[in-house]
């Protein structure tokens, strides 16, 4: 028998023998949904197969792969028997996988976990005492690092991010871990959000129940050509970074988003798009060429986020580097701010537009 019909009868036996729930609840159920990251898929997997709490399974959802990430993951279901292989014929893209991932999951704990990402070992036991301690939080995060193609660190965590006023997370996607309950409650992932449909999910838990952050690093997200913004097709990228940004200015001014979801796709993209796009590029090492492209496909006005996006691909196109050290110091600058004694703390509430500013009091585990 042949390389590949070999790996065609793992991946055979792995459905067979994984697709079915356990005959065991376990007490939470990482989640990752998989398409075309071998570079980084075994590290992803040992990181969570590693971890210091083992009631767990991991439903893995091969997305239509076509780079052997298939077959890979056929042998670490063979391997480990928490691992719970599913497959699907036609790729989802990642709204619908994440959506179609955790509702497989059996467990009344959900985790997240991305495949090109790095969980840090004590990931999942810091992250299910918070919900234990605190049966009021829905949702539960932590802050991370971001890491390279070759792992090496790019940024540490930046803890400034929890006191800044923002409807943007000050934690990644693939750190979170939640109660399935909430999650079936506000319906899960949604298509019509793709490519932001983590910002939407968090959004809307949200509103039904409270959200904490450890401030600490268990967690590093990876900048790679795998990565899912950066693989996909660039203009529907744009403009579903687009409709991310209208809807959360909608959520910073107490309205909701839900009447653009079904809206048609203005012409010109918000300016901030430009810069969001222009960043994975930037801290990477690269040069973000986006000044042409911001100026005949930007909404542009005269406003700060229209000078703001024309200084920023403008400097990043000319001197990158020199734009790499005003940020590193600017973040710097802000990590200064942050008071004294919070990154000791166990886990603090954080909610959208208000950070950690209005949610002092029971701020953090004692």
């Amino acid at each position: 028998m042949n390389a590949s019909n070999t790996g065609d009868a793992i991946l055979s036996s792995a459905k067979k023998n994984r697709a079915v729930r356990p005959s065991r609840t376990p007490a939470v159920s990482v989640v990752m949904p998989v398409h075309n990251a071998l570079p980084y898929l075994d590290e992803a997997i040992e990181s969570i197969l590693g971890q210091t709490f083992c009631d767990f399974e991991f439903v893995i959802l091969n997305d239509a792969s076509t780079d052997g990430s298939a077959e890979r993951l056929a042998q670490w279901a063979e391997r480990d028997p928490r691992v719970r292989l599913l497959h699907a014929e036609q790729n989802l893209g990642p709204a619908l996988s994440s959506q179609r991932v955790a509702a497989a999951a059996a467990a009344p704990i959900i985790a997240r976990m991305d495949a090109d990402d790095v969980a840090h070992p004590q990931r999942i036991e810091q992250e299910l005492q918070v919900l234990r301690q605190h049966p009021n939080v829905g949702l539960v995060a932590s802050l991370y690092e971001v890491i390279g193609g070759d792992g090496h660190l790019i940024r540490k965590a930046e803890p400034w991010r929890l006191i800044r006023r923002s409807v943007f997370a000050p934690f990644a996607h693939g750190t979170i871990m939640y109660r399935r309950t909430l999650s079936e409650r506000i319906g899960g992932y949604r298509s019509e959000c793709e490519y932001w449909e983590d910002h939407d999910f968090v959004s809307r838990m949200s509103a039904v129940a409270d959200i904490m952050v450890i401030p600490r690093a268990l967690y590093k997200f990876r900048q790679s050509p795998v990565s899912t913004r950066i693989a996909s097709d660039r203009e529907r990228v744009e403009r579903a970074m687009d409709l991310m940004y209208r809807s959360l200015d909608k959520v910073a001014q107490g309205e909701d988003y839900e009447e653009l979801l079904g809206k048609k796709s203005i012409a010109k993209l918000d300016p901030r798009v430009f810069i969001a796009s222009g960043f994975l590029v930037l801290w990477a090492g690269g040069r973000p060429r986006l000044f042409l492209r911001l100026l005949n496909r930007g909404r542009l006005s005269a406003n700060l986020s229209s000078v703001s996006a024309l200084v920023w691909t403008a400097w990043a196109s000319l001197s990158p580097s020199t734009l790499r050290g005003f940020m590193k110091l600017l973040r710097k600058i802000r990590n200064m701010r942050v008071p004294e004694g919070l990154e000791s703390k166990d886990a603090i509430l954080w909610s959208p537009s208000a950070g950690i500013d209005s949610r002092t009091s029971g701020g953090g585990l004692s």
